[in-house]
């Protein structure tokens, strides 16, 4: 089991970059205002603000992480749309009212039905599990890296499927 406080983890700064240039469909990214807010936005962890100039595009988590670990996602690789600023991004501000604050660990996006999927070292899919509660999400991520073959764990909208963020062992 895992002693430490689990860590959402952003799209990085050159992720970002590279993929509102082209994104992992081969896109570049649309820019449009966001007139309304409320978008989740996976380079800082927090919805948008109305006004805020946002991109929506096509990412890879698993594929980003295995070209980082060397392995091959095989048939687990997979793409879907993320929000993301359009330009650069301060990246996760985690402290406000869009954030799930202590019932949630901290972790960003918890006040939604969400998907915490677990992946092996190898890249495979090793089960999943539906969080229904911010307080819940805490226990469910002790209980994934209670497994020792779990590597990662992505979140994920119940809703859309959609990639928020994952979280990693240690």
């Amino acid at each position: 089991m895992t002693t430490t406080t689990p860590t959402a983890r952003p799209v990085p700064p050159q992720v970002v970059k590279e993929l509102l240039t082209l994104d992992d469909a081969g896109r570049p990214a649309v820019p449009v205002t966001d007139d309304e807010g409320g978008a989740p936005l996976r380079c800082c962890l927090r919805h948008s603000r109305p006004g805020e100039r946002i991109a929506l595009v096509s990412y890879a988590p698993l594929r980003r992480w295995a070209a980082e670990t060397g392995v091959d996602p095989g048939a687990y690789d997979e793409r879907g749309p993320v929000f993301v600023h359009a330009q650069e991004c301060a990246g996760p501000e985690c402290a406000g009212p869009e954030c799930a604050g202590p019932e949630g660990g901290g972790l960003p996006f918890t006040r939604a039905h969400r998907v915490l999927r677990r992946y092996s070292a190898d890249g495979r899919i090793l089960g999943g599990r539906l969080v229904e509660a911010p307080e819940d999400f805490g226990p469910a991520l002790g209980e994934a890296f209670a497994d020792p073959a779990v590597a990662l764990v992505h979140v994920r909208a119940v809703e859309y499927g959609c990639f928020l963020y994952e979280v990693r062992r240690g």
